[in-house]
């Protein structure tokens, strides 16, 4: 691994975070027309506990952001192990993403991946803030569903998955 010493432009800034590993998620909701919307995401990190809280960090400019805005509700599926196809898709520019996959509607409305997500919650948007060309969006934790498995993840532009070892002297 090489230290040297790079100006932070945006290029040297995405390499730099690439070498960090994330959990992969798909971001889901529906309009007003029952229509769903997703996109895969790789920054989500818990805010709070009282209440339930998360944040996501989208790009202002997707589609799926701008129907989250309007309808106020959004749900993120946490993506198994087996689940790369998946994260492909919803990165990618493919028009209907949702006749590709395995997914159901929840009781509230919000998509569900239920073939390729371990986990699901369900969040009511509870603040905003726009950073650059994301926008960090914190949703209220309204209902969780999850079973087990492991998360795929991403790390350094490859996909992988977290290999259960015992873990000596575990604080």
């Amino acid at each position: 691994m090489s230290w040297d010493q790079a100006a932070a432009t945006p290029q040297a800034f995405r390499s730099w975070m690439s070498w960090y590993p994330t959990g992969v998620t798909v971001v889901t909701t529906a309009d007003r027309a029952g229509k769903p919307y997703g996109m895969t995401c790789s920054s989500l990190t818990s805010v709070a506990l009282e209440p339930p809280t998360l944040a996501v960090c989208l790009r202002t400019d997707a589609l799926t952001w701008r129907v989250i805005e309007q309808r106020g509700a959004f749900a993120v599926n946490l993506l198994h192990d087996d689940a790369q196809r998946a994260a492909e898709l919803f990165a990618s520019p493919v028009a209907d993403r949702f006749a590709e996959v395995d997914w159901r509607p929840s009781a509230t409305g919000l998509p569900q991946l239920a073939g390729e997500a371990f986990g699901y919650a369900e969040c009511e948007v509870s603040g905003t803030a726009e950073v650059g060309d994301h926008t960090v969006v914190l949703g209220r934790v309204t209902r969780l569903q999850g079973g087990g498995g492991f998360p795929l993840l991403h790390r350094h532009r490859s996909y992988g998955t977290w290999l259960a070892r015992p873990v000596a002297n575990a604080i």
